[in-house]
C-alpha cells in the first residue's frame, strides 16, 4: 500500500550503499506528516507547542489490525474505535522526551511537559493524533529553536503538516526553517554505522542531523 507521506527517496538510496548488515538499523521504519503550532503569549513567551502527527499509511494500518480495530475493512472507525485509539501513542516510557526538542535563545535545552492530548483522527487511511506540550519554566520566544527528531532514527519525521504561529503574541514573531545539510547528514550516518561492530544492536544516533530547524524572531511586547 502506498504511503500518502512522501518517503525520503534519497536517503534511502544512500543507505543502500552502505553496508547491509547496518541498513536494518539505519533507516527509518516509521514515517510521520508533522503539523506544529507555537503559541506565543502577550508577555512573549513560547506558551505551548501544539503538535499533529500523521502517520503512514502502512503503519496506520498495522496498528489497527494490532488493536483488532476497523474489522470490516473499510476505513472508517467508530467513535468507540477513535476512544480506544485515543492516547494510545501518549503513554510515554519515562525519559521519552516525545521526539519534540526546544532550545533556549542562550543555547540551552528546555525540558517539556508531558503531553496534553487533543484528540484523534482516521481519514483516507491516516491516523493522525493531536497533543500539547508546554515549557516547563518561562521561555522567551524570540531566538528559542524548535525540532522535531527521533534521535535514533527508527522514526522520520516531516514538517508537511507545516508550522504556524498562534497566540496573542504570534503578530509580532515571524518563522525561519532551515532545511537540514543532507550531504553532512550523509556523511555523519556513513560515519555512525562505520563505527558499529557487525553484531550491534539499537540505531545509530543521527535523527537530528536529518532534522529541520525553526527558529523564532520576535518583537519586544510593546
Amino acid at each position: 500500500m502506498m504511503s500518502l507521506i512522501p518517503r525520503p527517496a534519497p536517503l534511502l538510496a544512500a543507505l543502500a550503499l552502505l553496508a547491509p548488515a547496518s541498513l536494518a538499523r539505519a533507516h527509518p521504519h516509521v514515517f510521520i506528516s508533522t503539523t506544529l503550532a507555537l503559541e506565543v503569549d502577550a508577555a512573549g513567551q513560547l506558551a505551548g507547542i501544539e503538535v499533529t502527527w500523521a502517520y503512514d499509511e502502512m503503519y496506520s494500518m498495522l496498528l489497527l489490525d494490532e488493536l483488532s480495530l476497523d474489522p470490516d475493512y473499510d476505513g472508517i472507525l467508530t467513535e468507540a474505535e477513535l476512544d480506544e485509539l485515543d492516547g494510545y501513542d501518549l503513554n510515554w516510557m519515562e525519559g521519552f522526551a516525545g521526539d519534540l526538542y526546544v532550545t533556549a535563545p542562550d543555547g540551552h535545552d528546555v525540558p517539556l511537559g508531558p503531553p496534553e492530548g487533543l484528540g484523534v483522527s482516521f481519514d483516507a487511511n491516516v491516523y493522525a493524533s493531536r497533543h500539547r506540550r508546554a515549557p516547563l519554566a518561562p521561555l522567551a520566544a524570540d531566538g528559542a529553536v524548535v525540532k522535531a527528531y527521533d534521535p535514533g532514527f527508527y522514526t522520520a519525521y516531516d514538517l508537511q503538516g507545516g508550522v504556524t504561529l498562534t497566540g496573542p503574541g504570534a503578530a509580532r514573531c515571524a518563522l525561519d526553517i532551515i532545511p537540514p545539510e543532507i550531504d553532512d547528514a550523509y556523511e555523519a550516518l556513513a560515519a555512525e554505522l562505520s563505527e558499529l561492530p557487525p553484531d550491534a544492536t539499537g540505531y545509530p544516533q543521527v535523527g537530528e542531523t536529518f532534522a529541520d530547524t525553526i527558529r523564532l524572531t520576535c518583537e519586544a511586547p510593546a
